[in-house]
């Protein structure tokens, strides 16, 4: 059954989950930002037990089975940049109400998978799925998500659920088959794209004057990203890194730095 959920907001918005009995979602930690009180706030380093990969009934493992799954689920979390546990909510008592909230101020998404087709995400966009989505590492895309000069490493959904996910600014919906089969794309601007998507990275040009000035005046170095085929992809309009730059500066204008007194925040 589909997840309930209300997006609310323009250019910040939040999404509220209603839970029902027998349903569970999972996000990063930084994401929950508030719950009725019959819902349950578990921190696991693992999925929950009883769920495969595909959501499904599992079978009762051993001990050393179990921990070498859990320390191979937390190492993709710690390759990824996400925090080491997920926290997961499930309503006890009835349906439960939990909201959640992306990283940047934004818009969301949310996606619903039905087991044929999975999704990649730039790792700032995810912010929660449902029990039966699987979360997993793009190992296939490491190298090209290096060389992309933003060098973060895509993750990948599988299995049947609600995905949701969030961008800064505006969320723009592209199809690369709309535009000759192929788009060129900022790497910082990428949010996620259904798998049926190929991805790569091409450089901006011959390395000659011109290409060299694209690179250190231009804000996207020698290469871009590449999406060809068709299928789905979300973009969005500001660009995680430059955030990330001004909060910086405005931190060290406020006197925000390592011994810095608390009157000087103000």
């Amino acid at each position: 059954m589909t997840i309930k959920m209300k997006i609310s907001g323009e250019l910040a918005q939040s999404v509220t989950c209603q839970l029902e009995p027998g349903q569970a979602i999972y996000s990063n930690a930084n994401k929950f930002r508030w719950k009725t009180t019959n819902v349950s706030m578990e921190t696991r380093l693992s999925t929950p037990p009883g769920a495969d990969a595909a959501g499904g009934v599992a079978k009762k493992a051993g001990f050393l089975q179990q921990a070498l799954s859990t320390a191979g689920e937390v190492g993709k979390r710690v390759l990824s940049g996400q925090s080491l546990a997920f926290q997961w909510f499930r309503p006890d008592g009835g349906s439960g109400l939990v909201a959640l909230a992306g990283s940047l101020p934004g818009q969301m998404r949310a996606i619903e998978l039905d087991g044929s087709t999975g999704w990649l995400t730039e790792k700032e966009a995810f912010v929660c799925a449902e029990e039966g989505v699987k979360f997993g590492i793009a190992l296939s895309k490491f190298r090209s998500g290096r060389r992309s000069g933003e060098g973060y490493i895509l993750e990948h959904f599988t299995g049947s659920g609600t995905l949701l996910v969030a961008g800064g600014g505006t969320l723009i919906d592209l199809d690369p088959a709309n535009y000759g089969g192929k788009i060129q794309v900022h790497a910082g601007a990428l949010v996620a794209f259904a798998e049926t998507v190929e991805y790569g990275v091409e450089y901006v040009g011959a390395l000659n004057m011109q290409t060299a000035m694209t690179a250190v005046f231009g804000g996207q170095g020698l290469s871009l990203l590449t999406l060809t085929g068709s299928g789905p992809v979300i973009l969005q309009s500001t660009l995680h890194f430059n955030l990330e730059t001004e909060e910086r500066d405005t931190g060290e204008k406020h006197g925000m730095r390592a011994g810095g007194g608390l009157l000087d925040r103000l």
